[in-house]
């Protein structure tokens, strides 16, 4: 009798402290994933303040193509087979075509307008999951990202803010294609090293932008100075292989809803940084959305509680999609604009 309830507080005891390692190692994944769109809402601060203005295409080629071709440099791999086409695609919906139609709904539409839009792509990876990858779209999840929506809307949104339906159709085409390109990236699990499939996907966007940023924008400035090369250091290193390995390896290990969510924290980065930084005003709502997105973020990344003998799903690997919701700079002060 006593041998058994021993042999009964010994599994106890380590079921306790197993579901305490599982926790501690899933709650860095999650930190470790936030930092991703945290960098990513700091764009705004360094192009305005380091690089040559009105040259968004130019910042975002800059950023991507060097970053990609340096992950391949460093992991030595190309893609094999289906992934040269798979590539392209999760390179052109992530990276390529999500800049270059965020671009155009920076320039026709308030950042807040455009930062409230793109709070959709949360509740748009949701409903591609439950038809692509057959996850269940759950009310909780719906709710989240209502909160999410409403939050950012409250965080970055004005009252005086004009539509303009291009720009509108550009917001909702650059949530869609990043939506598509989260959710076909877990679709599509990689054989090749995380930083390898980063930088084909990388340099396939890259690849798409350098054509579009000549003919939008011309040739690159002929002089930079110290100042630009820093900053565009900075969005190559930091805010582009650094941040998108840290997004890509989140993808792999969680949910896609749950890494999307934490997308919403670039708006809410974006609008402390213009507060420290660049002495910008918080009124009392952007605190109430700053707060209603904080929650939305927390209830997002609970999971509901297992029953007794319930074994917890590994999460698939899987090819890594960026999900920044981070924004071409627009001719507006607005700081959301250029993240979120």
């Amino acid at each position: 009798m006593i041998r058994i309830r021993h042999s009964r507080r010994l599994a106890n005891l380590l079921a306790l402290r197993y579901f305490i390692l599982v926790l501690r190692d899933r709650a860095g994944i999650v930190l470790l994933t936030a930092l991703a769109p945290a960098v990513w809402g700091t764009t705004y601060y360094v192009t305005t303040q380091f690089l040559p203005p009105d040259r968004p295409l130019l910042a975002a080629t800059v950023r991507a193509l060097p970053a990609g071709l340096l992950l391949v440099a460093v992991t030595r791999r190309l893609p094999h087979g289906a992934w040269w086409w798979r590539a392209s695609v999760l390179g052109a919906l992530n990276i390529g075509a999500f800049f270059a139609l965020l671009f155009v709904a920076a320039y026709r539409l308030p950042g807040g307008v455009a930062a409230t839009i793109g709070a959709l792509q949360p509740l748009l990876v949701a409903a591609l999951s439950a038809g692509l990858l057959g996850e269940r779209l759950k009310p909780r999840t719906l709710l989240t990202g209502l909160a999410g929506v409403v939050g950012v809307s409250l965080l970055v949104l004005r009252a005086d803010a004009r539509l303009d339906w291009l720009g509108v159709l550009a917001a909702v085409g650059s949530a869609v294609v990043m939506a598509t390109g989260v959710v076909l990236s877990k679709r599509w699990p990689s054989p090749a090293p995380l930083l390898a499939t980063t930088g084909w996907q990388l340099v396939a966007g890259g690849l798409l932008l350098l054509p579009l940023s000549l003919l939008v924008e011309g040739p690159p400035p002929h002089a930079l100075s110290g100042r630009n090369l820093l900053g565009y250091g900075y969005l190559t290193l930091i805010g582009a292989a650094v941040a998108y390995a840290l997004w890509f390896r989140g993808l792999r290990a969680l949910a896609p809803t749950q890494v999307t969510f934490l997308g919403l924290l670039s708006p809410l980065v974006a609008t402390v940084v213009g507060w420290l930084a660049l002495g910008q005003h918080l009124s009392l709502t952007q605190l109430l959305g700053a707060l209603v997105i904080l929650s939305a973020l927390v209830v997002a990344q609970l999971r509901p509680g297992l029953r007794p003998g319930q074994k917890t799903r590994t999460a698939e690997p899987a090819a890594a999609g960026p999900p920044e919701a981070e924004q071409p700079v627009p001719r507006s002060p607005n700081p959301t604009a250029a993240a979120g």
